[in-house]
Parts: structure tokens; C-alpha cells; sequence
């Protein structure tokens, strides 16, 4: 899995913009059902010329597909809108189905993953409660789980059990839906001559998570994957860090304490 993702939520030129991503060098694309852009991505990788191996492809059920027999059409149904024959890596998009709901997906992308439909098991919003919830039902651990992360919301007990379990990490909203003002993010991002975004996006990888911005600018799309040529100090993460709010630095949905 590339260490950079390309988000497309609310993205509804998504053919074109996962085109110029892959321009740009992004060879994984972040897509879910409840985007409703399946679709556009698919027809992206057949037009990019790109060899299909190279391309790294993720999608998400949402609760109210949950449920083992849903699971299973979902994902068939996914696979026809993406026009692909497997996807890399399925997640379950949220945990507000319940206990049991939960784990009927779960087993159901299981068993498509042994099926050959898809490479790669994950989830998504788990709170350490869900992730418990997998290891006690006898389940392997997700191999992934994509929360929101960025130096104002850092989920610290949820990132400290995914690396203790071998989980890899995806942080969504990265660059915190451009709400990059902070003078601490400013202050860094003069110091190296480079702008808010790249600067969250390179404190994400230095902590070991794989971030997922979007945008469908052809400039910041391609701006905010130049992030190899330079690196944070310690300083700097250290001031970064210390911006964490816990729960109220979430501006997004962020369901991980569900029931």
C-alpha cells in the first residue's frame, strides 16, 4: 500500500481529478460506497494506462449496508461500479451498526477476501472497544484502520493499540479540511519554505500513518504530494504535538466511541 493516499469524498469530478492525481504521482485512491463514485474511479485507472498492480484501490460499507448477506452483494456490487476484478483493500466504513452487525461484515469481507474478491480486510472509526470486539469473537485484526488524524486530533489510545497490533494507520482529514491557520502550523511551515498542507501531511508520515488528503485543484493536488525532499525536526514535532484537543480538535464525524 503507497504511504499516500488520494481521498475522493465529496469529489464529483472524480474522473478527471483521480486522473490528475495519478499525474502527480498518487497511486492510491480512497473511494466508499456512500461516495457514490465507484464509478469515476474505475473509468480512472482503465484511462490512466496505468498497469492495474500498480494502483492501490480502497472502498468502505457504511452501517446501514451492514449484515453478512449485504456485505457480500455489496462488495459484488462495488466491484461491477469500479469495473475492476478485486479490490485492494475493503473497509468497514463505520462501526454504528452494533456488535453483531459488525461482525457478520466483517466475516462476510472475510470471506470475499478469501474468494479472491478482494486483497486486504480493514475498518474504519474503531474505537480500541471494536477493534477488542474483533480479537474476542476469534477474528484475525484488521489489517487496517482509517481514522481522523492531524495534529489537532491524535487518537492517541486508538494509534498507540493499532501499532502495539500491527494495524496500519490511515489518517483522513489531514490537512483538517483546510483549517490550517494555526500559528504553530504556520510557524513550521515558514521555517521550511513550505505551505500548512505539506507540512501536516509530512508530520502525518513521520508519525507512521498513511494520510489521505483530497483535493480537486490540479495545484494542490500536486503540491501536497511533493513531501520527500524535506523532513520535520524534533522541535517540530514536538510543537505539533502539542496542539492535540482529544476529542474536541475532531471536525469530523469521528464515531469511534459508539456504543
Amino acid at each position: 500500500m503507497p504511504l499516500l493516499g488520494f481521498g475522493v469524498f465529496q469529489n464529483f469530478t472524480t474522473q478527471s481529478t483521480v486522473l490528475e492525481a495519478f499525474k502527480a504521482g498518487y497511486r492510491h485512491v480512497d473511494s466508499a460506497q456512500a461516495y457514490r463514485n465507484e464509478v469515476g474511479v474505475g473509468e480512472a485507472v482503465r484511462e490512466s494506462g496505468i498497469d492495474r498492480a500498480d494502483i492501490f484501490i480502497t472502498t468502505k460499507c457504511v452501517s446501514k449496508n451492514h449484515g453478512y448477506s449485504r456485505t457480500l452483494r455489496g462488495v459484488d456490487e462495488s466491484l461491477e461500479k469500479f469495473g475492476l476484478d478485486y479490490i485492494d483493500l475493503f473497509l468497514i466504513h463505520d462501526p454504528m451498526s452494533g456488535t453483531e452487525r459488525r461482525l457478520e461484515t466483517y466475516k462476510a469481507l472475510q470471506d470475499c477476501r478469501k474468494a479472491g474478491k478482494i486483497r486486504t480486510v480493514g475498518v474504519s472509526n474503531y474505537g480500541v472497544k471494536h477493534l477488542e470486539e474483533i480479537k474476542t469473537a476469534g477474528h484475525e485484526m484488521p489489517s487496517v484502520n482509517q481514522i481522523e488524524l492531524h495534529p489537532l486530533c491524535q487518537q492517541r489510545a486508538i494509534v498507540s493499540y493499532c501499532m502495539q497490533n500491527s494495524i496500519v494507520i490511515q489518517a483522513y482529514c489531514p490537512i483538517i479540511r483546510g483549517k490550517m491557520d494555526h500559528p504553530v502550523i504556520l510557524e513550521v511551515a515558514k521555517k521550511h519554505n513550505r505551505d500548512p498542507a505539506q507540512v501536516l501531511l509530512r508530520w502525518s508520515l513521520q508519525k507512521g500513518f498513511v494520510p489521505l488528503p483530497k483535493s480537486t485543484t490540479p495545484e494542490r493536488i500536486h503540491s501536497n504530494a511533493h513531501l520527500y525532499d524535506f523532513s520535520l525536526d524534533t522541535d517540530d514535532m514536538i510543537k505539533l504535538d502539542g496542539l492535540d484537543k482529544g476529542k474536541e480538535g475532531a471536525i469530523s464525524w469521528n464515531p469511534v466511541d459508539f456504543p
